[in-house]
């Protein structure tokens, strides 16, 4: 059976916070807030590769009520989602994403986070991709006031 999912995150970016995205840490002079570490790239292939499961949301499994999941690495996130993958007989085809920021410019550091993310999910780094886009200086991204991320994925499961 072949199952597909859709994911998005937003998170506004503030000074005192490391910039995270992909599990990788970008030298820029504001981050993203969050409960976790605000990884929207992550958070955004959690939900898609959840909408592949048929389950809930990435807040649904680790809410930003919960003292665990403060400031931790969102790369967590993908280890247990993975146990999940395997309970569920269900292994990641492809994954898909793109990051929508003004700056900065995360190019740099696509292949890093390919790694971390394929590591974390015990996949080959082929199945991920990972592209950036600027909106253009429109809206709150193009002002610079947060970044945005989107993900697909497809998911192939035996019966």
């Amino acid at each position: 059976m072949i199952r597909t999912g859709i994911g998005y995150d937003v998170h506004k970016l503030a000074a005192g916070r490391k910039l995270v995205l992909g599990g990788v840490t970008i030298p820029f002079e504001l981050g993203l807030v969050g409960h976790s570490d605000g990884d929207v790239l992550i958070h955004a292939m959690a939900d898609a590769i959840l909408g592949a499961l048929g389950k809930r949301d990435i807040g649904f499994f680790f809410p930003n009520s919960d003292p665990r999941w403060k400031d931790i690495s969102s790369l967590v996130f993908l280890e247990r989602i993975s146990q999940m993958l395997s309970e569920e007989n269900g292994h990641i085809e492809n994954i898909d994403s793109v990051v929508i920021c003004e700056k900065p410019k995360i190019a740099p550091y696509i292949e890093e986070m390919k790694e971390k993310i394929a590591s974390s999910l015990g996949v080959d780094r082929s199945v991920v991709g990972i592209k950036a886009t600027t909106n253009e200086s429109l809206g709150f991204v193009g002002r610079a006031e947060g970044i945005a991320a989107f993900a697909t994925c497809l998911v192939r499961k035996a019966e």
